[in-house]
């Protein structure tokens, strides 16, 4: 099953006044695959097309600077995600070294020196996402039928948004593994990689890979907003396959909740239409740390990994 499999929806509607049919139509096709898997890809999001190349050219020369002068951006203390450079402990089944920063006037970023345009890059490339975050929220708030401007109301603090750069070693002889499966615990995150690929969504229980195409981001949904919905929305499941002989490169930005926020099915989808709520509440920097935790410390076990349903309200039995 290709990547064609995946829907692409065409964002320009949104990007000028009129055209009625055509945001009509992008809604339902975002919409239908929000519900059957939380996974869509769109154009014309507003992020240039030259501004995605360099700042795949520049994250790829940041890499290949020795790692002791890398580890020098390591994050500071204090930041709710490690903001700079990192890579994963030996132990991980995750094989990658990232670079995170949060919104440009974040006190919590620490910003590398070569190559010289990588800071202003990143910085320009933030704020298009923001706003490609912003549009796609709003296209969902739509899509659910909640009240206009709700979702952006109640998720209005953009201060935990992050954004991350990240490069996958070559696969092994004996292993492939990039990034496990998982579901990424944010709102909306948007993907685009390099022509090596390697990311794969799960799709009526099949893998499919998404071949890489320039000036395509890859949407999905994450936890977040599956639990507000009661699950009318649906986290999607996702996983890196590393490939021999090259590196990989791709940016990833999480269009995210303030760690204060309380998360919870939302009354549209529980108690106006009669269904129990699927989830009990929570504090999202909670859920954040518990998440952080199955990276610094990887269960031994991977049922014992912390997913969205470690808040789960188990179904009564009629």
């Amino acid at each position: 099953m290709a990547s064609s499999s995946i829907p692409k929806v065409d964002l320009l509607p949104f990007l000028k006044e009129g055209d009625a049919e055509g945001k009509k139509k992008a809604r339902e096709i975002i919409g239908e695959a929000c519900s059957e898997y939380g996974f869509f890809q769109v154009v014309n999001h507003g992020v240039p097309l030259g501004l995605m190349r360099r700042a795949l050219e520049l994250s790829k020369v940041f890499f290949q600077i020795p790692f002791e002068e890398k580890i020098k951006l390591a994050p500071k203390t204090g930041a709710p995600l490690p903001a700079g450079y990192s890579r994963q402990p030996d132990h991980s089944l995750d094989k990658n070294e990232y670079f995170l920063m949060f919104p440009p006037t974040s006190s919590f970023n620490v910003y590398p020196t070569h190559p010289p345009e990588f800071k202003e890059v990143l910085e320009e490339i933030f704020t298009h996402f923001t706003k490609a975050g912003l549009l796609v929220e709003s296209i969902i708030n739509k899509c659910l039928g909640l009240p206009p401007n709700f979702l952006k109301e109640y998720n209005h603090d953009r201060s935990w948004d992050f954004m991350v750069a990240f490069r996958y070693f070559p696969a092994t002889e004996i292993e492939n593994n990039g990034v496990t499966e998982h579901e990424d615990g944010n709102c909306i995150t948007f993907v685009f990689q390099d022509q090596t690929g390697g990311l794969e969504v799960r799709k009526n229980g099949k893998w499919i890979p998404l071949t890489p195409e320039e000036g395509t981001l890859v949407v999905n949904l994450g936890d977040a907003i599956q639990v507000l919905t009661n699950e009318k929305f649906k986290s999607a499941t996702h996983r890196v396959v590393r490939q021999k002989g090259r590196s990989r490169h791709s940016f990833a930005f999480f269009y995210n909740l303030q760690g204060d926020k309380w998360v919870e099915p939302l009354s549209e989808f529980t108690k106006e239409i009669g269904e129990p709520p699927k989830y009990r509440g929570f504090f999202y920097k909670d859920y954040q740390n518990l998440r952080m935790r199955n990276k610094t410390h990887p269960p031994s076990r991977a049922e014992d990994v912390i997913h969205i349903t470690h808040y789960s309200i188990p179904t009564q039995k009629k």
